[in-house]
């Protein structure tokens, strides 16, 4: 069964997550874009919380792909033990120079996920990549939150053969980018290890605002 992953702004929205059923806390700051980073206040203060009790992922932010810009900040999340920490990809004609220095980080232990956009195109060797690299896990959301969903983005087809790469290559696997209820269904054909939501459990299903317990509540069930 895919794990639900919830994103959180913070302490009280974590709390809320925590007692609805999700599986994995993600913290980012959705007024900040795609992947905006939480203040590492705030992530301490969430894994103060969760303390242990459940996963917990991390943005680093919409950082462009130079080595001198993820570097530290994979390493000033790696210092609070966050579980996983979220990578984007954003687009760049070569992500080597990012993965060269993503690799030892990967071999001391730090357990990295790589984001993919379903708005870009990628090299097909990309998968292939991550893995040598030492990244165990990718992830298909969407850079743009203007309504269209993931699958508005990738048809079947597409869905299918991220899954089947993420596999091959043994990456666990997950799936966001504006989804609702009504999207879990067509989800789980894909047997992610996980389902991630923000704006879709969200009131009004704004990402900017506040978790929607009955949403939570419906998505946990429908898994």
């Amino acid at each position: 069964m895919s794990q639900l992953l919830i994103s959180v702004t913070g302490v009280e929205e974590a709390k809320l997550a925590l007692n609805h059923g999700a599986d994995i806390i993600d913290l980012k700051d959705p007024a900040s874009g795609a992947l905006g980073a939480l203040p590492l206040p705030i992530i301490q203060a969430v894994l103060t919380l969760v303390d242990g009790k459940k996963p917990v992922s991390a943005t680093i932010g919409d950082l462009a792909m130079q080595p001198g810009l993820i570097s530290p900040a994979v390493n000033a999340l790696a210092a609070l033990n966050v579980d996983f920490i979220k990578i984007g990809f954003f687009p760049n004609d070569d992500y080597q120079a990012v993965l060269k220095v993503l690799q030892p980080m990967a071999a001391s232990g730090i357990k990295l996920i790589a984001v993919r956009f379903a708005e870009h195109q990628y090299d097909p060797d990309l998968m292939f990549n991550l893995k040598k690299s030492g990244f165990i896990g990718v992830m298909l959301d969407t850079a743009k939150k203007n309504g269209l969903s993931l699958f508005d983005h990738y048809t079947q087809l597409q869905c299918d053969d991220f899954a089947l790469q993420a596999k091959r290559y043994d990456l666990s696997f997950g799936l966001a980018g504006s989804l609702t209820l009504e999207h879990v269904a067509q989800a789980k054909l894909l047997k992610p290890n996980y389902i991630g939501f923000r704006g879709g459990v969200c009131v009004n299903n704004q990402r900017q605002l506040g978790l929607d317990v009955q949403k939570l509540t419906a998505v946990r069930m429908a898994l």
